[in-house]
């Protein structure tokens, strides 16, 4: 090889070790962490919340000694929470 060669090599070889660490700290923002908290939040909440209004419906149409409210309410909490665990899995596999 000639000596350019290996100068443009070395330049294209910088650059690209350059680009890769940007990304690395683009990725660790404290926005994107933000970002995240918030999506975790939303997965969570929204089942809860679909199960209370959902348990809320059927105890008014319905009425036993049963509480589909709080049923409801605790298999939102569990499927918020199984989504929760995907999207941190998730998340943690993009890295």
């Amino acid at each position: 090889m000639t000596r350019d060669t290996e100068d443009e090599s070395e330049t294209i070889t910088r650059k690209a070790a350059r680009m890769q660490e940007a990304r690395k700290r683009r990725k660790q923002s404290a926005w994107r962490g933000l970002g995240m908290f918030g999506l975790v939040g939303w997965a969570v909440a929204v089942p809860i919340i679909a199960g209370v209004a959902l348990g809320r419906w059927i105890d008014a149409r319905w009425p036993t000694e049963t509480s589909w409210t709080l049923a409801l309410l605790l298999a939102g909490a569990v499927l918020g929470a199984l989504n929760a665990w995907f999207w941190v899995q998730r998340e943690g596999r993009d890295d």
